[in-house]
């Protein structure tokens, strides 16, 4: 797995979270291990419109079954889905 796209792709998905969620937070608050669902900063609404994103930015399919806090709880785990679909 090619650690430098890993790190884009964590950029681009903590970006968007910081915009539509968290908006003015500390960035440094949010590191690729916080707990995205479990934290409380991922609804379900929340999810959807994150899932819309990356299909639209990265071409992938995200299916109804990886929509949950297995590979949604952190920046990492998402990245890590992203990066199986391309």
């Amino acid at each position: 797995m090619n650690e430098k796209n890993l790190d884009s792709i964590v950029a681009a998905v903590k970006e968007f979270i910081l915009a539509e969620f968290l908006p003015g937070e500390d960035p440094n608050e949010l590191t690729s291990s916080t707990p995205l669902m479990s934290g409380g900063i991922l609804d379900s609404l929340a999810t959807l419109r994150l899932v819309s994103f990356i299909e639209e930015r990265y071409g992938v399919q995200v299916e109804p079954h990886e929509m949950g806090a297995e590979y949604f709880d952190s920046l990492t785990e998402i990245a890590k889905l992203i990066h199986s679909k391309l």
